[in-house]
């Protein structure tokens, strides 16, 4: 098959899990329905970004995985005959606790999960209170509609993460993400934050040869606007597809994966790593 159609689920915050789980369900039958074939939710698409504080009580809001969720995914993606992926709050044991992408095929398989490798802690983004960084290492899957890895939001910035993952041979690269403007920096900063944002993944779509799938949450949490502005680049880093800042919304586009392989015939990155000169990268950094 040389193209899929991704159809990326632009949510927003819901007073309880079974209201999000009600509107999300619409959202991906909307979206099966004009023809995509690879779903994806923002980043812990069902409850609130709580991670604005610290509070021992949210770590309540975690399920384990496979769990509820999850079957109730698998069992959505079967009877569409879609792939999802569906990013949770896990609970991995007691006191446990990951920032999780559970992928599921088209035919209601449950492929596997990444777990958050980069975790970051800034004000209104208290992660490192919640999630412990991912163990399972940089995955990709064989879904029935293309080769796909998935990594999740401030995994954005490193484009060790995404190389790891394109090496692996993913042809689309999935940032689930939940990320926004705090009041106090908005006018000021707001702009360059988001140019930042869209720029560095556009150019791991250069990078790596690969298209990639932002996909953001929009609406209010507390001091954090997210501003939404889903999109999908292609491996020129050129943007395809965009969602608006503040709908909740469906967006859809057709990638033709035979691009992937036509880039990299061209700009052929790969084979001409120095892969003899990059040990220096699994140092912290390079002073001594």
């Amino acid at each position: 098959m040389s193209t899929v159609t991704l159809g990326l689920i632009q949510g927003t915050t819901y007073a309880s899990k079974a209201e999000s789980h009600a509107r999300h369900d619409v959202l991906i039958r909307d979206a099966a329905a004009k023809g995509a074939q690879i779903i994806c939710l923002q980043e812990i698409f069902d409850i609130p970004y709580f991670c604005t504080r610290q509070d021992t009580a949210l770590f309540d809001l975690a399920e384990p995985i496979p769990g509820p969720t999850t079957e109730h995914m698998t069992a959505l993606a079967k009877e569409l005959g879609v792939v999802i992926i569906v990013p949770l709050f896990e609970k991995r044991g007691p006191g446990l606790y990951h920032n999780t992408v559970a992928v599921v095929d088209a035919d209601g398989s449950y492929l596997g999960k990444y777990r958050k490798m980069h975790i970051p802690q800034d004000p209104g983004f208290e992660e490192k209170f919640y999630f412990t960084p991912g163990d399972l290492g940089y995955k990709v899957w064989d879904t029935k509609f293309g080769r796909i890895g998935v990594l999740i939001c401030w995994d954005q910035w490193y484009p060790e993460a995404a190389r790891l993952t394109a090496l692996a041979g993913a042809e689309i690269l999935f940032y689930p993400t939940a990320i926004g403007w705090l009041s106090s920096e908005k006018a000021e900063l707001g702009s360059a934050q988001h140019c930042a944002w869209e720029t560095v993944q556009r150019g791991h779509a250069v990078a790596n040869g690969c298209f990639v799938a932002a996909v953001n949450r929009t609406g209010f949490q507390d001091d954090t606007e997210f501003w939404g502005q889903s999109f999908v680049a292609n491996p020129y880093g050129e943007i395809v597809a965009k969602g608006s800042v503040e709908q909740e919304e469906v967006v859809i586009v057709t990638c033709d994966l035979q691009a992937v392989e036509d880039f990299r015939r061209i700009w052929p990155f790969f084979r001409d790593r120095r892969i003899d000169t990059y040990a220096p990268l699994t140092k912290r950094y390079l002073d001594e």
